[in-house]
Order: structure tokens, then sequence, then C-alpha cells
């Protein structure tokens, strides 16, 4: 039987387990990277685990999120990443080099690695043939230091794409659809591929933003093949020995298949606050709109705001429309500026941001009060624009572009003729802002600010369990609902005690109180807790108040392993009708969880009264580092 794209790069790099269904794999790790937002975290783990040197081809540490500098705190994170990175053979990409993945994809991707970063959208490193991960950012240390990256046995998913896009159709449009049709569930498990005629129809970076926005499916990655357009992309890089070619096999065998025939598909948009309640641009209609902005990791890209420029040239942003430009790359925004399609977009009226995340993940540019704010973004769940009622849609470029010279939400196919945007034969490299490691690693000191605070560790299982229920949730309830960020908190990532004050703020303000008076308790979630970004805070901060369970209807699979890593028990519902029959401030009981986990049982949970069954669905390994009070204190009893 023949193998999928994913099957294949899992086989070359499996270390431990069998590819079976839903068993645990250890996967080699070729490359990792991390940004500033979890990047402080994670350095703290690594340097924990007292590896000297990393062991992966290639480690890479970016500044992207937290660049607003209004206080010591960013710059001094800062310091310490880039001390950290030449000190331990990690190569350093400072703030205003840009976007992790879109860096990543121009400088250091290459097709049939591995890949993994302390950051959801990771995976857009399947766009040239990557099999790339989001994790946490423990993960991504063990990574560094030469341990395996462990995740179930993904599902194979194919999805065949034919035909071609019509004039003013993007790739933002067929991953909308995709989520549409899937759901922000539907990939939970699964390796989405991407197949058929219509693959070669797209560019590298198109490839990027579809491979980019599958995190929002919660898929465990997507990929593309490995073809001529992606060497034509390396090539242009520099980087033309870096490819292979990779394709499944003519008789590989998919669990799921969806077919998209591109020539039926018109502008889309993700209106709030999920990104798959997905609408044709035609069917919400001309809705007034207050903010544009344009960029994130998701259409950073040269070839995205190439488009932008072409049809805001000669026009002016509409006056009751603000309209911001995140270039994705020093190299975008240099090349911009030397063929004059910046001048057409400063023309324009456009505010010209940095190379960076921005307001993708609230750092900067929230919306007025109730506003109306169309983003080129991944995500729009509530709140997370900084702004707790702005309506947030997921658009694609050339609908931004578009609705901001009219001011109402526009199908960018009224617009005539679309320009002609062609793929750069040869791009501009200049890596003068990514710092290589120290020759001499001895002589690098590592500079730690005030602000870094040591990580917490959880305790050994005990016996049994008694507390309180602390907080009961809704489902669908984003990282972004249980740890905010955004430019007022995410300079405290590394100051988990102060940042702690803000757990669950958006959803129950008395959360963090309540966990301090009841010494911490379990949490009660719905369907797809924790799905989102792969921030380990939302494990981290309720370890750091004393949350011991969370006994969810199912788990994103990030986030499950973040509570893993950190030693809190993720418990499902055997039976979701027993969802309804717990309440906030009920005492819970775990009467004989040592013994229930250390076996591999059903957990006994008492609630009232009131006795029924719990899973705990992980591995052998996860279930020692369980035992032993998450996944740090188990290596260190490993290495006694």
């Amino acid at each position: 039987m023949g193998k999928t794209i994913a099957e294949k790069i899992l086989a070359a790099h499996l270390v431990d387990g069998e590819m079976l269904p839903g068993q645990e794999i250890g996967l080699r790790i070729d490359q990792t990277l991390t940004q500033d937002a979890t990047g402080t975290m994670a350095y703290l783990q690594f340097e924990a685990m007292g590896v000297d040197q990393v062991k992966t081809e290639r480690s890479v540490a970016y500044i992207d999120h937290n660049t607003l500098q209004s206080g010591f705190e960013n710059a001094d994170d800062h310091k310490y990443i880039g001390t950290v990175a030449r000190k331990h053979g990690i190569y350093y990409s400072k703030a205003g080099n840009g976007i992790c993945h879109q860096v990543h994809l121009e400088r250091f991707g290459a097709p049939g690695k591995t890949l993994i970063g302390s950051d959801s959208h990771t995976p857009t490193g399947g766009g040239i043939g990557m099999l790339a991960f989001g994790a946490g950012g423990l993960d991504v240390a063990v990574a560094m230091g030469g341990g395996a990256y462990y995740i179930p046995m993904p599902k194979m998913v194919r999805v065949t794409l034919t035909g071609a896009l019509k004039p003013w159709v993007s790739a933002k449009d067929i991953i909308l659809e995709v989520l549409r049709r899937m759901s922000v569930k539907g990939g939970v498990g699964k390796i989405i591929e991407y197949a058929g005629e219509g693959v070669a129809t797209l560019s590298v970076p198109e490839r990027a933003t579809i491979t980019n926005m599958g995190a929002e499916l919660g898929a465990t990655t997507s990929v593309f093949p490995s073809d001529d357009v992606t060497r034509a992309f390396l090539e242009a890089q520099g980087r033309g020995d870096v490819w292979v070619p990779l394709a499944s096999d003519p008789d590989a065998v998919y669990d799921e298949e969806l077919t998209i025939d591109l020539n039926t598909l018109k502008p889309l948009a993700a209106k709030p606050h999920m990104p798959d309640n997905v609408e044709t641009i035609e069917g919400i209609g001309a809705i007034k709109v207050n903010q544009v902005c344009i960029g994130s990791c998701t259409n950073s890209s040269y070839y995205d705001m190439m488009k932008v420029a072409a049809i805001l040239k000669g026009k002016r942003v509409h006056p009751d429309v603000s309209l911001t430009i995140s270039p994705g790359s020093m190299q975008v925004f240099n090349m911009l500026a030397k063929n004059g399609a910046l001048s057409d977009i400063i023309a324009a009226g456009a505010r010209i941001l940095e190379c960076a995340c921005g307001p993708c993940i609230g750092m900067g540019q929230s919306p007025e009060s109730a506003g109306v704010s169309l983003r080129t973004f991944n995500r729009n769940f509530e709140g997370r624009s900084g702004t707790q009622d702005a309506k947030i849609y997921l658009v694609s470029p050339e609908t931004a572009a578009a609705s901001a010279i009219a001011g109402v939400l526009t199908d960018p196919c009224t617009l005539g003729d679309m320009p002609q945007i062609d793929m750069p034969t040869h791009f501009d490299i200049n890596d003068d802002m990514i710092i290589k490691p120290a020759e001499h690693p001895e002589d690098v000191e590592v500079v730690r600010g005030p602000n870094i605070h040591p990580f917490p560790l959880g305790s050994a299982l005990e016996a049994s369990y008694t507390g309180k229920i602390v907080l009961k949730t809704e489902d669908n309830i984003t990282t972004d609902h249980i740890l905010p960020a955004g430019a007022k908190l995410l300079p405290y990532r590394s100051n988990i005690p102060y940042y702690s004050n803000y757990c669950f703020i958006n959803v129950d303000p008395k959360f963090p109180e309540r966990c301090k008076q009841e010494g911490g308790g379990v949490i009660i979630g719905g369907a797809n807790y924790g799905q989102g970004s792969s921030r380990e805070h939302a494990a981290l901060v309720p370890l750091y108040l004393g949350v011991k369970a969370v006994l969810a209807k199912s788990f994103a699979r990030i986030h499950k392993a973040n509570l893993v890593n950190s030693g809190i028990l993720p418990l499902t519902f055997a039976d979701p009708a027993d969802y309804d029959a717990v309440a906030l401030g009920n005492t819970i009981t775990l009467p004989h969880v040592l013994e229930e986990v250390k076996n591999g049982s059903q957990i006994t949970v008492q609630v009232g009264g009131r006795a029924f069954m719990a899973d705990c669905e992980v591995s052998d390994r996860q279930r020692a580092a369980l035992l032993a009070g998450g996944t740090l204190n188990y290596a260190k009893q490993q290495a006694k």
C-alpha cells in the first residue's frame, strides 16, 4: 500500500512507536522555532534541562510578537532570548526582521523536514512540503535538546483541488471554504494534505496561507506536495539546494477525502466570532467598515502585498476607514520600497506598521467600540483584537483593500480586471538581522531582567483529590479566553505570578481570586476546550493557581499536551450528559485518582453525592508524566 506525503515524512523521522491509528509516535525533529511571546518560557525550560548546545539541524528564535516596548519588560525578554540563543547554538531573528512563519518560509524551511514551533501557526511550513507542527514551549525545548516530539498518529485527509481560481478569488477563500465545510473541530487528530490539478496553479505564498489557517481546523498539520512551484520559490530565495520532490503515492489511502472545485469559489469572509462562521461577501452585504488591517503570518507575503498595492494605486482610503499594512518580513518591506509599491500604498492613505504580528495578537490597533474591522488574519475570537465588543471579519487581501477604498464590505469581483502579479524569479536576500550563534559560547553571559520569574512545577499525583469546581465553561473555549494576549498583558509572559491575575478574566473576572481562596480546584470545560494558540501559559498559569484537573467534553490537541506537560489531569466525560449535572462551586472528589491513572482505567468522579466516570486518554509516556507532576519532573526522574 502506498504512502501519503505525511506518512513518508513521518516514517523517515520515526524514533518511537508504530504508525498505527491513535497510537503515540515519537519523531526526530530537524528544526525548531520560537517567538518572543512563548520563547522566554521555552528557553527557561531548555536551560533547566541542562543541555549545552541544541541538537537540531537548525533552531531559530524570532522576535515578532512583543515588539511594542512601552516599558522595560519586552526589551529585557528580548535581551534574554538573544543571549541564551547565542550561548546555546540558536539563530536569533531581531525585531523588525519579520514574522516567524514568513521569515522561516523564506530563509530556513525545507521540503521533507520536520519542524515544531512554540506557535500554533507553525504548520505554515507545510506550504513548501515540510511537516510542521505547533507545540508548547516545553515540547520545543525537549526537541532542541535532542528529544523526540510525541503526537498521536493522525488520520490522513486529502483535500483535492480541481480547476483554477477565478479572478479576485484567492487562497484565503480556499481555506475559508475548507473551514466552512469542516469546522474548527473538523481537523482534530488529522493531517490535511492538498492534492489535485489545482495545486499547481497556487504559488508557495498561497499554499502557505492555506496551511497556516489549517490550525483553525484544529488539524495536527497541513501539507502540500513539493513540486516545480516549490523549487522555483526556493531557487528565487537562493536556496534551491534544499529542494527535494515530494508527492503521495498513487495508491495512498486516506481516512477522509474532500473535493473543492476552485472554479466555483467566490470571495468569502469569516464572520464574528469564529473562523468557521463563513459566508460569501455577496451574502453578507455592504456593511459599514471602520478599520481594515492587512498582514499577519497568513497574508503578509510579497505576493499579497503586491496585490494590495495594485488595488490601492491611484485610489484613496475611505475617510471613515483606518487602513494598516504590516509587511511580513524585512525582505518583503524592502522589495516593496524598491519597486515603488510601498509608495502607492502610502499615497492611498494606509498606515504602515512594522514587520511583526502587531494587531493579530492584539499588539495595538484595537478597533473602536463596537467597530467593524476587516482583517486578513487567521483568528477572530471575541476580544482578541483588544476591543471586547468589536466585530472582526477575516477576509482576503483583495477583499480588504477593496473595502478600505469603498468604506463598506466590498466584493473585489466588482473592481473590473484583476491586476497580474507574478512571483519574483529572485528575491532580495539580506540576512543581516539574523544573528548567528556565538563561536565561543562559553564567553556569552545570559542576561535576565527583573520581569523574568521561575516557571511553576507540578507535584506528584496523590492518592485522591477533593476540591471545588472553580469554573464551568461553554464549548470552544480558546487559549485567548484562558489567557488574553494584547499589548497590556503580553509583556508579562515571563512573570507568571503577575499574569495569573488575568486568567479567564474575560470569561469570569472572579476566577483568579476564587482559585486563590480555594487553593485551586477543577475546571469544567465544553467541547474543543483550549483551541487556538499554542500558548502553554494557558496551562502554566492555571497550574500556578492550583488547578489540578480540567474535566471537559473534548480537548484541542496542543492544549491537552500542554496540560499533561504541566501535570494537570486532562479528563473527558465518559458520558457527555454528565456535563449538565455539575455546577460552579460544587465539591468534586477523585477518590482513587492515583491508582486509576496508574492503571490506565477510567477515573471515578464524585460530585454532590453522585458518582460518574471520566476518561484519561493519554499515552503511557504521558501517564508517567502525570504521575510525576509534569514532563520536566518525569525527565528529571528518568535522568537519575
